[in-house]
């Protein structure tokens, strides 16, 4: 170990260590001051907003609309977090009552959620606000009751250390929010002992080097995290050409591409005039569009290896072909907009290389003879966090229906992927690699499942347990009992 490691992993371990010891007291407050402490963080982002945007600003050029859209929906996510601890089914209360006469007898069990303990968690390049030090996986980890310790992004490191300082000031515990920065932190963060689960936002390179450190741990801790997407659209032949083209450009080029939701694929009719305006369509508005510079240089250069790689195809004539490019833009280190076409066979050959995510404003239209020959297709894409289907007659998605469910885990009706609501009934993940666990969420209420454990009750004494199993239930919280649900 030299002399540098040796002082990250002094500073990893304070971080924790520090956090762990706030993670005791927290835990042990009520949910409703929790959530009181969420509004206030929620009202300290929204106060300072005028001094972070700047500063993310010089750090990403994402712009102030952009930007001051990003915290106000940071901020709404503090909210929807403390409603979420004062509505309660987040506890997931279960109440059985004995049976002796059961089969066999069932003494009095309990069971509810409780926090997992200290979490790690790592930011997002192209988030500096949503998906960072004060992101969804901060605030739901927050909200369950556990302490936090964010390796922030090297893209945005002042951002990161402003977003703390101002969350820290609203925190009954300036300790419950970590932070360290610097890629050789990432492994001692997740090989420290104390820390109980790991949430990641980022590549499936980087997702992947992540999993190998937690496997290393004698005990190994769960890994949420969301890594690569395709985000496949399927169009079909009664989508209007132009609304579909003219969404399509301007969510492929939206933020330069550098969406985790980004439509990286587009699957249209072949045949007949229709299908022939489709194509039309696309390439006059991808045409029409300017890229920009990316948020980093890393990115910027995985962005020009993976479409260069797609150009030399193009090139060396196998059935891909560049449809149309867009402007670079003025600004120094640019990229432009690409995208290609090719048939629904030359895509099967191509596959699985044709199939990944291109990070960045890139893409493949597909052309299909019929409908019917999507699923197969469909069936051996990477796993997505999105799939979406145009058409103005909903019989013709029948077919193709079942084979979304199987690739993605938000399925869009005449919409765009980029963009995801901060909300209740929002799922955001997907099949691998979309995210390493399909079954839980980066965004919305249910995120906060991933930072709590359920502990059962037997015989316990009234007064010993936890005010949501009692039987009194004196926090008035929905609670199934002898299994039916009592609001």
């Amino acid at each position: 170990m030299t002399g540098t490691d040796t002082g990250i992993d002094a500073v990893v371990n304070e971080a924790v260590e520090r956090a762990a010891a706030a993670g005791a007291r927290w835990r042990a407050t009520p949910a409703s001051e929790r959530a009181g402490v969420l509004d206030a963080l929620s009202e300290a982002l929204l106060k300072h907003a005028d001094e972070l945007w700047p500063v993310a600003d010089a750090e990403t050029h994402l712009g102030e609309a952009r930007l001051r859209g990003e915290i106000a929906r940071t901020a709404a996510q503090f909210r929807l977090f403390a409603e979420v601890l004062r509505d309660g089914a987040y506890a997931d209360a279960v109440i059985d009552h004995p049976d002796p006469g059961a089969t066999p007898p069932r003494p009095d069990v309990r069971r509810m959620n409780h926090p997992l303990g200290v979490v790690a968690v790592f930011s997002a390049s192209n988030f500096p606000f949503a998906f960072s030090v004060g992101g969804g996986d901060t605030v739901s980890a927050l909200a369950a009751g556990c302490p936090v310790v964010v390796k922030a992004h090297e893209g945005h490191p002042r951002t990161s250390d402003l977003t703390a300082s101002v969350v820290r000031q609203a925190l009954p515990d300036p300790d419950l929010l970590g932070i360290v920065h610097g890629f050789e932190a990432g492994g001692p963060l997740v090989r420290h002992p104390l820390v109980t689960a790991v949430g990641f936002t980022g590549s499936l390179a980087g997702g992947k080097a992540v999993k190998g450190l937690i496997d290393e741990r004698p005990d190994p801790i769960p890994f949420y995290g969301e890594l690569g997407s395709v985000n496949p659209v399927v169009v079909l032949p009664s989508a209007d050409p132009a609304a579909v083209a003219s969404g399509f450009a301007a969510s492929l080029t939206l933020g330069v591409g550098q969406f985790c939701t980004n439509p990286g694929l587009v699957f249209v009719p072949e045949a007949g005039e229709e299908g022939a305006e489709f194509e039309r369509a696309i390439a006059e508005a991808v045409a029409a569009t300017t890229g920009g510079p990316m948020l980093t240089a890393k990115i910027r250069e995985g962005y020009l290896r993976a479409s260069g790689r797609l150009a030399e195809h193009a090139e060396a004539g196998g059935g891909l072909a560049v449809l149309a490019s867009g402007a670079a833009g003025g600004a120094d280190g640019s990229v432009a907009p690409r995208v290609f076409v090719t048939d629904l066979d030359t895509f099967a050959d191509g596959l699985p290389e044709l199939g990944e995510e291109c990070f960045g404003p890139a893409a493949i239209v597909v052309r299909y003879r019929d409908p019917a020959d999507l699923p197969a297709i469909l069936g051996r894409l990477p796993g997505s966090l999105t799939a979406t289907v145009h058409a103005v007659d909903a019989e013709e998605a029948r077919e193709v229906v079942p084979a979304l469910q199987r690739l993605a885990g938000r399925l869009i009706w005449n919409g765009w992927p980029t963009g995801v609501a901060v909300c209740w009934a929002m799922h955001h993940g997907g099949p691998w690699p979309a995210s390493t666990t399909p079954a839980h969420t980066s965004v919305g209420a249910a995120s906060i499942r991933r930072w709590l454990t359920p502990v059962a009750y037997q015989d316990w004494p009234d007064e010993l347990l936890p005010p949501e199993l009692r039987d009194g239930n004196p926090l008035g919280l929905p609670r199934r009992v002898d299994g039916r649900l009592e609001a």
